[in-house]
């Protein structure tokens, strides 16, 4: 197949139109086959009573004969090619027939002329043999008021039988050879004799209207198809045509890299206007994250300009004048260098999807142990820790969390720092909580952003690089928690570390 082919075949258009078609198709085939077979039945039902009100009308002239030699003789039959007619008696011995009857079938008796004047009385005349009636062909169609047979249900004297049985077959009439639906009657003579009279009705116009009809079906089938796969092959084209302009402006968006740009939406509520309202959803989220990707880098690169800058320098003076060597300021340019270097790496993995690992500890224990090594703080920091609440996570990370909050509250405390651990319902609550100027509230959450520093002015050495309460929250998202920011009792800052208990935790993990 041709690449053109096979992106025909994968077009949703295409798919959509040849499945229309289809299914137009079965349904039109479907619906021809029941119009032909209601046809063929109404035009089998018309057959049927134009034979039955023939053979009838023959029954009626039986009916009211006055026996004698020559009564089946002197009947009065249909001569025209529609209604060719037969009359036996119940052994199957040809009676009389049409004139112009040159040939019959499926009435049972292929006879077509007596082989001598039959006599009322249902005596044969001598010499009648065999050779009268034929052998009987098939009968086949339905019955009409019952059985067809003889015997105790025959009509009484002078009457015609209520009951008429159909059958299919053909007959030559004046040279003229079709197709006829013949209808059985039974009657019995003034003379008691009981004969059945077989009158056949023309199916010409039965098969001229089922041919016409199928014909007409098998031509118009294909330029009906065609309609409704144009049809639908346009309805979808205009229907799929915003989604073709959203492609196109995303693959203009690929190309140029520019996050800015935003796809069409339709003015309809529809599927595809949701679809491009999403995309563009999808697109401004995509360019935030970039956006803050490059903040990040940028916002790095300077935090580790400063300390590598400043190390740089003494290292430099200190080789050319060692006696001017500041080792403590460079050892501090290291240690902030290499706390800024583990924040951006745990920012990296948590970015990353890193989930925790799930054992169980005991979150007052962990704080207790944590403070008991922070010996050089500025303000002692006051415990209300509550035993016995375990939280499942990483031991490693929530310690980290700690810390952080702490050394925040360290650098705006004023004479108070207070850790606590209690419940609250189905949680563990760890709050750190200072005396300081606290958060206005409308900075309560932006200080969970990545650089971020209120006080702007203040020296970097003071105020770190920024990335420790981000690290805290990103942290606590990762253990399905939460940190908040409010008001302290003692006017300061409190933050607030909310976990889930560990009841039922898994204890594997590190």
């Amino acid at each position: 197949m041709s690449a053109g082919g096979r992106r025909f075949a994968s077009s949703v258009r295409a798919r959509a139109s040849l499945g229309a078609t289809a299914v137009v198709a079965v349904a039109l085939v479907a619906a021809g086959i029941a119009v032909v077979l209601s046809l063929r039945s109404n035009l089998t039902g018309q057959a049927n009573r134009s034979a039955d009100a023939a053979a009838r009308e023959v029954a009626l002239d039986i009916a009211s004969l006055v026996p004698d030699q020559s009564s089946y003789a002197g009947l009065d039959l249909p001569d025209d090619v529609e209604h060719p007619v037969q009359v036996t008696d119940e052994a199957g011995r040809l009676l009389i027939a049409s004139e112009d009857l040159q040939r019959i079938s499926g009435t049972g008796v292929s006879a077509v002329t007596p082989a001598k004047s039959p006599a009322p009385g249902g005596t044969a005349a001598p010499g009648d043999d065999d050779d009268d009636h034929g052998s009987g062909d098939d009968h086949g169609g339905d019955d009409k008021g019952g059985d067809d047979s003889g015997g105790d249900d025959d009509p009484a004297v002078g009457e015609i039988s209520d009951r008429t049985s159909y059958t299919d077959g053909g007959a030559t009439v004046d040279g003229k050879t079709g197709d006829y639906r013949f209808a059985k009657v039974e009657v019995t003579d003034r003379a008691g004799e009981t004969v059945v009279v077989h009158a056949g009705a023309s199916l010409a116009d039965r098969q001229t209207a089922v041919n016409t009809t199928t014909v007409s079906m098998l031509l118009g089938l294909p330029v009906l198809l065609l309609v409704v796969g144009g049809v639908t092959w346009l309805v979808t084209r205009r229907a799929f045509r915003p989604v073709e302009g959203i492609r196109r402006e995303m693959a203009a968006i690929t190309a140029s890299t520019d996050l800015s740009r935003r796809v069409p939406e339709p003015a309809s509520d529809d599927e595809v206007a949701r679809l491009a309202r999403t995309t563009n959803e999808t697109l401004t989220a995509l360019e935030a994250a970039v956006e803050r990707q490059r903040r990040f880098v940028a916002d790095a690169s300077h935090e580790l300009r400063s300390p590598i800058a400043s190390l740089r320098t003494q290292l430099e003076v200190g080789d050319a004048h060692p006696e001017l060597l500041d080792v403590p300021g460079a050892v501090a340019d290291t240690v902030r260098l290499q706390q800024l270097a583990a924040d951006l790496l745990l920012l990296a993995r948590l970015d990353a999807g890193e989930r925790p690992g799930r054992a169980r500890f005991d979150l007052g224990a962990l704080v207790r142990e944590e403070v008991s090594q922070r010996a050089t703080d500025r303000i002692p920091v006051t415990l209300d820790v509550r035993p016995g609440l375990e939280v499942a996570g990483s031991r490693g990370q929530l310690a980290r969390v700690l810390g952080n909050l702490l050394d925040n509250a360290q650098r705006h405390a004023l004479a108070s720092v207070t850790a606590s651990v209690y419940r609250a319902g189905g949680q563990v609550v760890l709050a750190v909580a200072d005396d300081g100027s606290g958060v206005p509230e409308a900075e309560r959450e932006r200080i969970f952003e990545r650089f971020v520093r209120l006080d702007d002015a203040r020296s970097r050495d003071d105020g770190g690089a920024g990335l420790g309460l981000a690290i805290a929250r990103d942290v606590a998202a990762r253990h399905d928690g939460t940190l908040t920011v409010g008001r302290a009792p003692e006017g300061g800052a409190q933050f607030e570390l909310r976990l889930p208990g560990a009841d039922g935790a898994n204890t594997t993990g590190a």
